[in-house]
């Protein structure tokens, strides 16, 4: 299999170019709705909830909205955004037609999902800190983080998109696997309140060891698992983006 070259970053600066015009109709949606789901959930919900894991819930849910969150700006990016890139404006077409191969293409639109990812979750932090919800400076590392899992779940979201045999295929995947991720991966209830069953499939889904990692920076407390966590991550990102590239590039070239 053909990996990509350093040209792949003339697709990522294409895609970031689109975003720089249209950012004010984009960025809104995947920043308001985030905190709106912080604030409603974390002091609405949160003053009928008692301490979750010795914090309030407000501080117990900003680590798994910031990981959800990350998440659903890739996947977007990756599967909406990406289909629409290819069927309907014919852009990987026209890329594919320069000096460009079709690697460069696919790893440019990963890269660019798990640029989104790192603007989203850094935009949240920062509005959690404004609050004084993050305690920690291991914090810092958060960012970085939502790179890593934008990189993962952009890489799933390009699997899933290679395929897609229509856009509205997408909403299978975001209904039957994104959004149970979204609510059995730790982000609004400790994995411990779940059945044993549950908990033992949460660690299952590329989710769940992002939440803990991102929990364990906010509070700056670790522990042994999250090795084992990290390089779940690592494994997977690397395993679904070599997959997306060869089955990406079976699509496109048939």
């Amino acid at each position: 299999m053909k990996l990509f070259s350093w040209r792949f970053i003339r697709v990522w600066q294409r895609d970031r170019d689109v975003f720089l015009k249209l950012w004010h109709s984009e960025a809104p949606g995947f920043v308001a709705e985030p905190i709106i789901i912080l604030l409603a959930m974390g002091t609405g919900l949160g003053a009928y909830v008692g301490l979750v894991d010795g914090q309030k819930y407000i501080e117990f849910i900003v680590p798994g909205i910031i990981a959800s969150y990350a998440m659903f700006s890739a996947s977007f990016e990756c599967t909406y955004g990406s289909f629409v890139r290819m069927e309907f404006q014919r852009t990987f077409d026209a890329i594919i037609a320069t000096p460009l191969n079709v690697e460069d293409v696919i790893a440019g639109e990963i890269f660019w999902g798990a640029t989104r990812s790192f603007m989203t979750g850094t935009a949240i932090l920062i509005v959690a800190s404004a609050f004084g919800l993050v305690h920690s400076l291991w914090a810092l590392i958060i960012p970085p983080l939502a790179f890593l899992e934008g990189l993962m779940f952009a890489s799933i979201a390009m699997l899933i998109t290679s395929f897609a045999p229509s856009i509205y295929s997408f909403n299978y995947y975001f209904t039957l696997v994104v959004t149970p991720m979204f609510f059995f991966s730790g982000v609004f209830f400790p994995l411990s309140s779940f059945p044993e069953i549950v908990q033992t499939m949460s660690w299952v889904v590329p989710l769940t060891p992002v939440v803990h990692l991102t929990r364990a920076l906010v509070s700056g407390q670790f522990s042994l698992p999250l090795l084992l966590a990290l390089t779940l991550i690592i494994v997977l990102t690397v395993a679904f983006f070599l997959t997306s590239l060869t089955t990406m590039k079976r699509r496109l070239t048939a």
